[in-house]
């Protein structure tokens, strides 16, 4: 158990089990059981975000280690034990996760409106399975976390997704489940040649340098479909095209993250060789990324596959920033993450709330809703210049620090790096142009309405954290400073004493 002896964290993530079994409880009409499913999902996910925050008001910045750690034995006889803890780097996943779930909730309210309880409870253990993925400290344990997010994202997908929701969902699956394969091969070869899989003895574990690419390569196939890099992106916009709202919000917020994180979490401190070995392979790929799919975004019809393809390049500037395996880099990548976590899911919840009232997600079919829409203008204002990386929002901090960290590496990669920064705002202003500004043509948007007080609810915390995390950026990398420096002081460690066995050694 932590210092208090309280299992905060194992809490944080059960809990919204017991949400779903208050809802199967509930006996009733369709109507009764759809009412109770929202109330309780909503209360659920509230508590679970309110336990959350000790998480933020007992965090110790100054430590670089693992904090609220929680451990039991589970399976001793092979080394495997459930133990949970946070550090600078997760615990800020962790909030992001239970903070965008009641907005989800909230978000879904009125749209969804068949089989409302399994979709709470699809949601509920989503959240589970985010929470105790950030949370875990043990490989098999992450395994299972890692994988399980799969089975309610499928779901959600896959029922209350668009006409094509099936065809997305089996890709969506199929892509992400490949990968994972050769990611368990590489646990089980690591786990044979150190004998556990308790996370913190792994970090601190010297693999030989013969396993490292090796390794390297199944890690890389499991975290880069889920980043997802170029060119294994494919399965996103189409995810996010057919996925219901809430599910683009959670999937772009938090399940993008989970690739780039299992690289700060494996692939760099364990396999520090490997890392720096293929490093210029990551951003070939990465630079690849930021500009063919801001020109892929520049050229799209539809709203949703805009910010997806966007989200692609987005999260082709966070691997730059990790694979530079300098402070600014990795700093830069963790609040680059954590803004687009925010940034992209107002965006996609920006987008719902038109296709809620219009049923399209045409660019062509709006125009000139700043006349009948001000309060969602100055919304999507907002977020669409954070997108962009407009100084004094949460977009700019994230993507200045990388480019500082990639500058140090090489100029061309800072430089084509800042691509992305000139692209995306073309394809932002270009949609915010098109929706927002001009005049009404079509009937059916002259009676449109503004934001409601349920919509204006779910946007007031994502415009104060842009803002907040513009303008106050410490109060967030304070979070995650001694982390880095550990990990990039233990990576370069590493690295020096191989070279100087490598000079030692007889050729």
């Amino acid at each position: 158990m932590n210092a208090a002896g309280f299992p905060l964290l194992s809490l944080v993530t059960w809990l919204p089990l017991v949400g779903v079994l208050v809802m199967m409880s509930v006996r009733g009409d369709e109507q009764t059981v759809a009412t109770n499913a929202r109330w309780t999902a909503l209360w659920t996910s509230l508590i679970v975000f309110a336990l959350s925050l000790v998480l933020w008001v007992k965090f110790d910045k100054a430590d670089g280690g693992f904090q609220f750690v929680e451990s039991a034995a589970w399976l001793p006889q092979w080394g495997i034990s459930y133990k949970l803890g946070v550090d600078g780097i997760s615990v800020l996943f962790v909030l992001l996760s239970t903070a965008l779930t009641p907005l989800c909730i909230l978000a879904s309210w009125e749209s969804i409106t068949t089989r409302v309880r399994e979709f709470m409870i699809s949601f509920l253990i989503l959240e589970t399975m985010m929470v105790g993925m950030f949370a875990a400290l043990d490989a098999v344990v992450f395994y299972m976390f890692f994988e399980g997010v799969l089975i309610p994202m499928y779901l959600l997908i896959g029922i209350w997704g668009g006409p094509r929701r099936v065809y997305a969902a089996i890709k969506f699956f199929l892509y992400t489940l490949a990968g994972s394969v050769l990611m368990l091969l590489a646990l089980l070869a690591i786990w044979y040649q150190v004998g556990s899989t308790d996370m913190v003895t792994l970090l601190a574990a010297k693999i030989p340098v013969a396993m490292q690419t090796w390794l390297f390569i199944a890690f890389f196939a499991s975290f880069a479909v889920k980043v997802p890099m170029w060119p294994v992106h494919t399965w996103l916009p189409d995810a996010h095209v057919e996925a219901p709202t809430a599910g683009s919000v959670i999937l772009a917020g938090v399940l993008l993250k989970m690739g780039a994180y299992g690289f700060l979490r494996f692939s760099v401190p364990m396999l520090p060789v490997a890392t720096a070995n293929m490093a210029p392979l990551i951003y070939t790929l990465s630079v690849v990324a930021v500009v063919y799919t801001s020109l892929v975004a520049l050229a799209q019809t539809d709203m949703k596959k805009l910010i997806a393809y966007s989200s692609v390049a987005h999260m082709g500037v966070v691997t730059i920033g990790i694979f530079t395996v300098n402070v600014q880099g990795i700093s830069g990548a963790l609040f680059q993450m954590l803004s687009h976590g925010v940034v992209s899911a107002a965006l996609f919840l920006c987008v719902g709330v038109v296709y809620d009232r219009i049923h399209s997600r045409e660019i062509a079919r709006y125009g000139g809703l700043a006349d009948r829409m001000p309060k969602y203008a100055f919304a999507f204002m907002l977020f669409s210049m954070a997108s962009c990386g407009l100084p004094g929002t949460a977009g700019f901090v994230g993507e200045f620090l990388v480019l500082v960290g990639a500058f140090k590496v090489n100029f061309w990669l800072a430089g084509l790096g800042s691509l992305g920064m000139i692209l995306g705002a073309a394809y932002m202003l270009f949609l915010y142009r098109r929706v927002i500004f001009g005049s009404i043509t079509r009937d059916d948007l002259r009676g449109i309405l503004d934001l409601s007080a349920r919509e204006v609810a779910v946007f007031a915390p994502l415009v104060v954290l842009t803002l907040w995390m513009g303008v106050y950026p410490s109060s967030f990398s304070g979070f995650f400073d001694a982390a880095v420096n550990a990990m990039v002081d233990h990576h370069h460690a590493a690295i020096d004493s191989t070279t100087k066995l490598a000079e030692v050694l007889p050729r």
